[in-house]
């Protein structure tokens, strides 16, 4: 039994591997503003999860071509992280404008990141079983300076990251704080992640290294 992890996140996967899997990686490419713009007035948690859904099935459908053994018994990870904040659902910035205004009105302020989970279970190349949640963590941001703002956009780290920030990363330097689960602030929750390989039938520990 493998996991497979849908997704290029660098976070994720440092700590899927901290935590003893060591997963096969393959990024989805899904259209998360295509994803988004098909809801309906959904609720922050119901668009994170649908998000993360999409890019499940997205690697299950890629996986098509994948060595046999792989698709014999797997299962297949999709996150997808957003920032609830001042009433609005931010993801990446993808500019270092954007980036600017995001932190000018995060600063100083508390918002909420949330990480959608879904689990697939694959048996012999089809979806056998699936499991879906979502985990919440309150993040209290610090005031960055103006020079230490400019100098933290320059680096290009929050262009990439959901919320424009990162908890492990140089955006650390200017988080007070947050209330919960630290994995879901990285980009996936072990415990609700091990909760959901559960659901669909698997042990988390069958999924670390033979001793």
């Amino acid at each position: 039994m493998r996991l497979v992890l849908g997704s290029q996140s660098s976070a994720r996967l440092t700590v899927l591997r901290s935590a003893g899997i060591d997963p096969v990686v393959r990024v989805s490419g899904v259209d998360e503003d295509a994803v988004a713009a098909a809801l309906t007035d959904p609720r922050p948690d119901e668009l994170v999860t649908a998000l993360a859904e999409a890019k499940a099935h997205a690697v299950v459908a890629a996986l098509a071509g994948e060595p046999t053994e792989l698709l014999q018994e797997a299962v297949v990870v999709g996150c997808d992280s957003m920032l609830s904040i001042n009433g609005k659902m931010v993801g990446k910035p993808g500019t270092p404008e954007v980036a600017r205004e995001r932190w000018r009105e995060m600063a100083g302020k508390t918002g909420e990141l949330l990480t959608g989970h879904v689990v697939l279970r694959l048996v012999d190349g089809v979806v056998d079983r699936a499991a879906r949640g979502a985990q919440a963590t309150t993040v209290r941001f610090g005031t960055p300076s103006d020079r230490e703002l400019e100098a933290y956009i320059a680096t290009g780290e929050p262009l990439a990251v959901a919320g424009g920030f990162t908890l492990d990363g140089m955006g650390g330097w200017f988080i007070d704080g947050i209330d919960g689960d630290h994995g879901s602030v990285l980009g996936i929750s072990l415990p609700l992640t091990r909760r959901l390989l559960a659901e669909v039938g698997v042990s988390v520990i069958d999924l670390w290294p033979a001793s």
